[in-house]
């Protein structure tokens, strides 16, 4: 009640609420910086992606799976950021997309919404989540927007029941892209990680699923490891974007995964799992190999930490007391060691 009547009483003193604006809850001798201030949300809509589209602009999409990945795709303006199942194999280690869970899914979910603030976000729904019927479907979709933080979901494949599970998730309100052409969650089906559409009869089913998913109610469709020439088919009879990922130059957009175009990744397992299509724009698995093996090597040297980065300063007469403490106490050799380290870091300035 104090604190209600003391600000009443000061409602009308502009020099008080100036100076509660510039409080801050960070105190000014801290460790770290604390949370800096964030634009305001410019989130990329499906509107925005459909005037780029009938502008024939191309759509970019890029991966993530955690803050620090969201947050350089959202300094880059990409349009779309996907939390791709891919994350099994780039994040977790494993040989495919299949073990990943929903509630792992939702993990990386979270973290990428706090980091990439513009563009739309799309989450996938993991292998064995939405299969069963078009309520597990739904009841999937609706935790990946709900507590993952999600603008909208991927679903793959376009077998009867998968567009069935795609209509009914976006009867629920929820936006859906599709994905045809190799559908890496069903290599048991297609006999591994195999380019699609590369026969007449395999051709004309990447172009007949992507219009089932568009008459589904999609906003738009990834086609994977198709030919070009599929790809530009389905572009032209669909009206809706397509993402094109090993597909060539004639889709409406682009997607790879993050880890892939920086070639984050210079180790044996993520070498057999690179696809062929993917360009690598850098080589940042190198630099941070380059940067472990300098750390370890100052560390084990002793140049680091050095005085430059041993921040924390005592005054000598306090050292002198502390040591003084110390020795009161009994601790002779933690006494002895706390002035030695004061005339080491003297000799250094």
């Amino acid at each position: 009640m104090y604190s209600l009547r003391f600000l009443t009483k000061h409602s009308s003193s502009s020099s008080f609420l100036r100076h509660i604006r510039l409080m801050s809850n960070v105190p000014e001798n801290t460790v770290y910086s604390g949370p800096t201030p964030q634009t305001l949300n410019q989130r990329t809509t499906l509107t925005q992606l459909r005037q780029k589209y009938r502008n024939s602009k191309p759509i970019t999409m890029v991966t993530a799976y955690d803050y620090p990945s969201a947050v350089h795709i959202d300094m880059a303006a990409i349009d779309i950021c996907l939390v791709g199942d891919s994350g099994a194999m780039v994040v977790h280690g494993h040989d495919t997309t299949l073990p990943i869970t929903v509630d792992e899914m939702l993990v990386h979910c979270r973290a990428v919404a706090r980091g990439a603030k513009n563009p739309m976000l799309v989450g996938d729904l993991p292998f064995g989540s939405y299969e069963s019927s078009s309520n597990q479907a739904v009841d999937t979709a609706v935790r990946i927007l709900k507590e993952g933080g999600m603008d909208a979901i991927k679903l793959e494949g376009g077998s009867p029941s998968r567009i069935v599970a795609a209509k009914a998730i976006v009867e629920a309100g929820i936006a859906v892209m599709g994905h045809v052409g190799l559908t890496p969650q069903a290599i048991s089906v297609l006999g591994g990680f195999r380019p699609q559409g590369r026969n007449i009869s395999s051709a004309v089913k990447v172009v007949e699923t992507a219009l089932a998913l568009q008459e589904a109610g999609c906003f738009s469709v990834v086609l994977e490891c198709v030919p070009p020439p599929v790809a530009a088919a389905a572009t032209a009879a669909l009206q809706i974007p397509t993402i094109g990922i090993g597909a060539g130059p004639f889709c409406s957009g682009q997607v790879l995964v993050y880890h892939d175009l920086l070639g984050m990744l210079q180790h044996p397992h993520h070498a057999k799992v690179t696809p062929k299509f993917c360009k690598q724009y850098a080589r940042i698995g190198d630099v941070i190999n380059k940067a472990l093996l300098e750390y370890k090597e100052e560390v084990t040297n002793g140049s680091f930490p050095d005085a430059r980065h041993s921040p924390y300063k005592i005054s000598e007469a306090d050292a002198e007391g502390f040591s003084n403490e110390l020795q009161k106490l009994g601790f002779d050799e933690a006494a002895s060691a706390a002035a030695e380290a004061v005339q080491k870091l003297n000799a250094t300035k």
